[in-house]
């Protein structure tokens, strides 16, 4: 019987890249989708679930994001304090115009395990309104979409 000889790359070993994605009309499920593989690590060979191998996402112009369909009218976003009276639902097209860069993370949030790994995921998600960005020490490269 032939045995398998798992073999894991030390946390020193990995190699986290920096990508840089210009958000200007792509669809938000697309770009989500993409963006939380990128984060886990999934597209590389060396994945393993628990743990964090993914690398660094610039997302730049949030706010020129496309929903496809009714999903501008119909998307909300709720929120619940736990006091009585504390259930706030906040439609689409406000938080688009207010916050437009909380539309992609929370898509990519939902995306991620939900667990403190997921958390350490997510802070490797840097999100701009505009075209520019100060991570350009960190020569981030385009991301494939």
């Amino acid at each position: 019987m032939k045995t398998v000889n798992a073999c894991f790359q030390a946390r020193s070993d990995l190699q986290k890249e920096w990508y840089v994605v210009d958000a200007t009309d792509k669809v938000l499920g697309r770009l989500a989708t993409r963006i939380a593989t990128v984060l886990m690590g999934k597209h590389k060979p060396t994945y393993t679930p628990h743990v964090d191998t993914g690398d660094f996402v610039i997302v730049l112009n949030a706010g020129a994001v496309r929903v496809t369909g009714r999903k501008r009218e119909e998307i909300v976003y709720e929120s619940y304090s736990g006091y009585p009276g504390g259930h706030k639902i906040v439609p689409f097209e406000r938080v688009a115009q207010r916050h437009p860069e909380r539309i992609i993370e929370e898509a990519v949030r939902r995306m991620l395990p939900k667990s403190a790994l997921g958390s350490r995921m997510l802070k490797k998600l840097k999100m701009y309104r505009g075209a520019d960005h100060p991570h350009q020490a960190q020569t981030p490269t385009p991301m494939p979409l």
